[in-house]
């Protein structure tokens, strides 16, 4: 059993790709005094037009469809999995199951996955019939793949994209650092089919990204701000976006993400496929999802608050303000006598971050930090030396708060 401690830091569009009106063309920095995002006007597309969007591609495997709906039904109670809308496909128990194309499973194989988890189970067969779905399960629960697959599965089969077409799958997430894990998967699973990928996020230079916006990517992994920045000054479009994916939406919902959000949607064709995950399903969730998901379905894996995984245990102790840092320190101590183990230590402010790490480093501990503050370069750094266990302690804001991997003890 892994042990944890809770420590509380005090335009028309004719034909396919035809376009009109892509709002504001001047960078996100331009519009002085205005939101990111606020110059842009919604896109318009004459659907009559526009050549349909091919979404679904799912075939039920007879060891699903041979199933008595009483085994569905305990099949999904074992794997604590409710739904909700009409015509719910029924979940795999096995990556065979799932009929994905010879490309997909023989990636699967390469990767060692030996049986889908139970988000992945139920959304897959829903995601590769071309339906919107909304997904509440906890980080860390293999959302990223039950994405990814479909999103991979959806490229193949639609029109070749060309250099200025646009991505057709958008990944929007709220940080850097998840950006950059889902782009790591994205290029695992994409690399033998020469699916091409960009990642678009703020703190870095925008040169590279821009080059590979430019270079024409299959998917596009974003942070809204970002993205809006890209889109206002024209040079990134979504005109041929088919396959959206909102990840971790009650965090950029948290993070004050939801005027861009749903400028960033306006500019997609209104019969794109839309998935929707989140570990939690707040009312403003809930609100996103009504406004921009059609006929969905509603796949929630445990309970819909966000919770500890089961198999740590916590420890929460209260002191005083006065007494957090000898605290901190006698804690830090006993862990540090542990053969394996990794410390994050979250603080609420990057001020306290950077306090938090020369103290504990003046204690001799081994101490690194990550915040907004830092420049990307650094944090992949900081980030690699902790999953790697280098620098055994991690110190950070709420940065590194949801799904970042590091794998080991901690």
């Amino acid at each position: 059993m892994n042990r944890g401690r809770s420590f509380n830091r005090g335009n028309d569009f004719r034909g396919r790709n035809s376009f009109r009106g892509r709002g504001g063309q001047r960078g996100g920095n331009s519009f002085k005094g205005k939101m990111p995002g606020e110059g842009l006007k919604k896109a318009r597309y004459d659907m009559e037009t526009m050549e349909a969007v091919q979404k679904n591609f799912y075939s039920e495997h007879p060891n699903i469809t041979n199933l008595s709906e009483n085994d569905v039904e305990d099949y999904r109670n074992s794997l604590e999995i409710t739904v909700r809308g009409r015509e719910v496909p029924r979940p795999i128990c096995d990556f065979y199951e799932g009929n994905f194309p010879e490309y997909i499973s023989r990636a699967l194989m390469e990767q060692k996955f030996e049986k889908p988890t139970s988000i992945q189970a139920q959304v897959w067969p829903i995601a590769l019939s071309g339906r919107d779905l909304v997904g509440i399960a906890q980080t860390g629960s293999g959302k990223t793949l039950a994405y990814v697959l479909p999103a991979i599965v959806h490229i193949y089969n639609q029109p070749r994209v060309e250099r200025g077409d646009g991505s057709i799958v958008l990944i929007l997430a709220p940080t850097r650092e998840l950006a950059q894990q889902i782009q790591a998967v994205c290029y695992d699973f994409g690399k033998s089919m020469n699916i091409r990928n960009c990642c678009v996020f703020g703190g870095a230079p925008k040169g590279p990204q821009l080059r590979d916006v430019e270079r024409g990517a299959h998917i596009c992994i974003a942070t809204p701000g970002r993205l809006i920045d890209f889109i206002e000054c024209g040079k990134l479009n979504l005109r041929n976006c088919t396959f959206l994916v909102l990840d971790e939406a009650d965090r950029m919902l948290d993070m004050g993400f939801e005027p861009q959000i749903r400028k960033i949607i306006e500019q997609i064709r209104p019969d794109r496929q839309t998935l929707m995950f989140s570990a939690t399903w707040p009312r403003e969730v809930q609100k996103l999802a009504e406004d921009f998901l059609i006929d969905y379905i509603q796949v929630n894996v445990g309970a819909l608050q966000l919770s500890a995984n089961h198999n740590i245990m916590q420890i929460v102790d209260v002191v005083d303000e006065t007494e957090k840092d000898d605290k901190l320190n006698k804690l830090i101590q006993e862990i540090m006598t542990e053969k394996e183990n990794k410390t994050i230590v979250f603080a609420e402010t990057k001020k306290r971050v950077d306090e938090l790490t020369r103290y504990m480093r003046r204690q001799g501990f081994p101490a690194m930090c990550i915040h907004g503050n830092k420049s990307q370069q650094e944090r992949d750094w900081v980030l690699s030396e902790f999953r790697n266990g280098k620098s055994p302690i991690l110190v950070a804001t709420d940065v590194a708060a949801r799904g970042l991997e590091a794998h080991g003890k901690i």
